[in-house]
């Protein structure tokens, strides 16, 4: 409708400048200048005026609507979306030309305010996750974007640009990155003295003539313990499964013993008993009775991880129980054990008689460890760091943990020893993580063995 007008506009001022400058070039060859001057004048010169008015009125017909698109051009080149042009003043197309612009304006406002609602949502998902993500510009390693899970997986305060990692932790700076994984990838990175397992990726991007690199990174350690305490609930099942199916035959056949015993007490001579079968019958109870007594002779410390009683202690009156029950045993081995507290008024809230039996057997493990080790060393310790954690640890001086199988010990069943069941460790680590904390293990083959319990 507004093109119609200004169309319309457009064909009236070029008819009427066509028309008067035909009149006037007509009037021009038509009048004698010498006989008629003063008649030439009068005739021509309104003739001149007209057509000069109706070419300056197209000229500033055509340059206002110009001059207009070119403001509202410049507008969109800055993206100055918040201008209003004028509906009510100027004529009927250059008002139309306005509506129009006030549209596009208007409607590219929604679009940038809806792009905005969007980004501020997507911003809320990705900072409430627990997968840290980072981008930033690969040649000035100015950060773009990073949520809060990255800086907390990476123990970073704050991140603005990667040159901070650098400077700092240079290892970590080339395994995350430095190092590029376009496919997810497992790798251990020492984060505040602690070897952490973290599953990462990473793709690079281009936003213009600006290259970008995107990492993705999650803590998978936290996952595989959850994991693990799953595993441990269907051990328990398995395990009460198996236990019934050895008692059921047991059971079945000491009945079928017992009705045989009992029909040839009330009459011997017509239910003679056959001391051959009740010799097979009993041995074959003796030896399932001993199979399931050392099924569960080895496992039966199991039961005692399925809930916690909590107690708030003195470690100093812990530590005094464990030395009263271990050292004797290890005095008579020759080796030393020593407690130490950097706070005797240090409390602690735990299950005592749980964290007792980890603490005794994590002692019997570096008293195996001590072995043919010249002044063998055994140190109970106890402080809190500066997170607020209270910290038990225990340390040997004995032949350490080869790196190869490190990673394993804590893994239900394994075992380097020869009668070793597996079920150690494994059960120590599970009790620390039905407390909420972890534990950690530092050794050096050759030399000894530090295992932490956090809580």
């Amino acid at each position: 409708m507004a093109y119609r007008k200004y169309k319309f506009a457009l064909l009236i001022r070029v008819f009427v400048l066509f028309i008067s400058l035909i009149v006037l070039a007509f009037t021009i060859i038509k009048l004698d200048f010498n006989a008629e001057l003063s008649i030439a004048v009068i005739t021509i010169l309104p003739l001149l005026i007209i057509s000069i008015y109706s070419f300056r009125s197209l000229y500033k017909f055509i340059t206002k609507r110009f001059t207009e698109m070119d403001d509202f051009f410049e507008s969109v080149k800055y993206r100055d979306f918040s201008r209003w042009f004028t509906e009510k003043s100027g004529s009927e197309d250059i008002r139309e030309l306005h509506k129009g612009f006030n549209e596009v304006n208007k409607t590219i406002k929604e679009i940038n305010s809806e792009k905005e609602a969007q980004h501020l949502y997507l911003q809320k998902i990705l900072e409430l996750i627990d997968t840290g993500i980072i981008a930033y510009n690969i040649e000035t390693g100015k950060v773009l974007w990073v949520n809060e899970s990255f800086k907390q997986i990476l123990s970073i305060p704050s991140l603005k640009t990667i040159h901070f990692v650098e400077n700092r932790k240079p290892e970590l700076f080339t395994a995350v990155f430095e190092t590029n994984h376009p496919k997810e990838n497992t790798i251990t990175i020492d984060i505040d003295n602690e070897k952490v397992k973290i599953l990462i990726s990473s793709s690079i991007f281009s936003i213009g003539e600006n290259s970008f690199k995107l990492i993705v990174l999650q803590n998978i350690d936290d996952t595989l313990n959850r994991t693990e305490s799953e595993a441990w609930k269907k051990l328990l099942s398995v395990m009460t499964h198996e236990i019934m199916n050895s008692i059921a035959p047991i059971s079945s056949l000491a009945e079928t013993l017992q009705d045989k015993v009992q029909l040839s007490i009330k009459d011997p001579i017509k239910h003679q008993l056959e001391m051959n079968d009740l010799d097979i019958g009993i041995e074959s109870i003796k030896k399932r009775s001993e199979g399931l007594l050392k099924f569960a002779k080895t496992y039966r410390s199991l039961n005692k991880i399925t809930k916690l009683n909590l107690s708030k202690i003195y470690v100093s009156g812990l530590f005094e129980n464990i030395k009263i029950l271990m050292q004797p045993s290890l005095e008579s081995k020759n080796i030393e054990l020593n407690f130490e507290i950097d706070n005797p008024d240090l409390q602690i809230e735990i299950d005592t008689y749980l964290i007792e039996q980890v603490l005794i057997n994590l002692i019997l493990n570096s008293v195996e460890a001590c072995k043919e080790i010249k002044n063998p060393k055994i140190t109970l310790s106890a402080q809190k760091n500066i997170e607020g954690n209270s910290i038990i640890t225990i340390t040997d001086n004995g032949k350490g943990i080869p790196n190869e199988i490190i990673d394993d010990i804590f893994v239900p069943f394994f075992s380097t020893k020869k009668n070793g069941s597996g079920i150690g460790l494994s059960l120590c680590k599970q009790i620390v993580l039905l407390h909420n904390g972890k534990i950690q293990i530092k050794s050096i083959e050759g030399k000894g063995t530090k295992i932490s319990l956090v809580f």
